[in-house]
Parts: C-alpha cells; sequence; structure tokens
C-alpha cells in the first residue's frame, strides 16, 4: 500500500509525466529506394524552429510508421518528406516549390502554402494516430 501511494504522489510532483501522449504518424506514398523519410511534429507553427520534435527512416518500402513517445497534450501538426537525394533537405525550385515528396497532417499544403491552423490536430493523453500521404507538387523529372 505504502509503495501506491509513493507512485501517486510522485504522479502529483510530476504532472508532465503522467500527461505525455504518444503520436503514431503512417506515412503513405514513399518512392522505395536511396535516401530517407523525415517526419516532424509541429507545434505553433510549420516553419523549421516549431517542428523541434523529429525522426527519420530509410525508404525502403511504400509506408512506414513512426512513433513518437512522451509528447505533452497540445495542438500539433505533422510535416513529412522524402530525401531523394540523401542532403537531408526538402529542396524547391527558385519559386519555393518542393521537388521532393511531401506531406503536411489535415492534407494541407497540395494547392497552396501550408497553414498550421489547417494541418492542426489536439493531441490528447490517449494519444493520436495521424496518417499522411506523400506526393509530389511537379512532376518527376
Amino acid at each position: 500500500m505504502r509503495g501506491v501511494r509513493a507512485c501517486a504522489a510522485a504522479l502529483l510532483c510530476f504532472p508532465g509525466l503522467a500527461a505525455a501522449a504518444e503520436v503514431e504518424v503512417e506515412v503513405d506514398g514513399i518512392e522505395p529506394g536511396p535516401g530517407s523519410v523525415y517526419v516532424a511534429l509541429c507545434q505553433g507553427g510549420l516553419s523549421e524552429a516549431s517542428c523541434r520534435e523529429g525522426q527519420d527512416a530509410p525508404a525502403r518500402g511504400p509506408r512506414h510508421r513512426f512513433v513518437f513517445e512522451g509528447i505533452d497534450p497540445g495542438s500539433y501538426a505533422v510535416a513529412a518528406f522524402q530525401d531523394l537525394n540523401g542532403n537531408r533537405r526538402l529542396d524547391r525550385t527558385p519559386l519555393g516549390l518542393p521537388l521532393e515528396p511531401y506531406a503536411f497532417s489535415g492534407d494541407t499544403g497540395r494547392t497552396g502554402r501550408p497553414d498550421f491552423a489547417r494541418a492542426a490536430f489536439t493531441l490528447r493523453e490517449s494519444g493520436a494516430a495521424i496518417r499522411v500521404r506523400l506526393a509530389r507538387a511537379l512532376p518527376r523529372r
């Protein structure tokens, strides 16, 4: 009984530990081959500075599942891209259009600039499962 009380007291002293959630992101539309797929959880915006939680994996199959653990509940968006040439960046045209496959949660950014409000989802303590599909802005060269 004393152990249960100690555990409950620890959770009350560290509420962030009890509130951490898991975000599962499934990325479809991967072009198997060289390079990697990058996925980021963004909070407050879609700029690189707002996307601090990230993972990557080799582009081995048409889909990959990423799991982010210990994430505080709140409003987030997912940004993903496939780095076809291995330079660890999303290559763009001089006009800013992506040259490599990319995706955002909420299916935003396909016909214009991506918008955090449209891409955002609410993460609760129970977690979230998000699916994004990579696509190209321009035809393959």
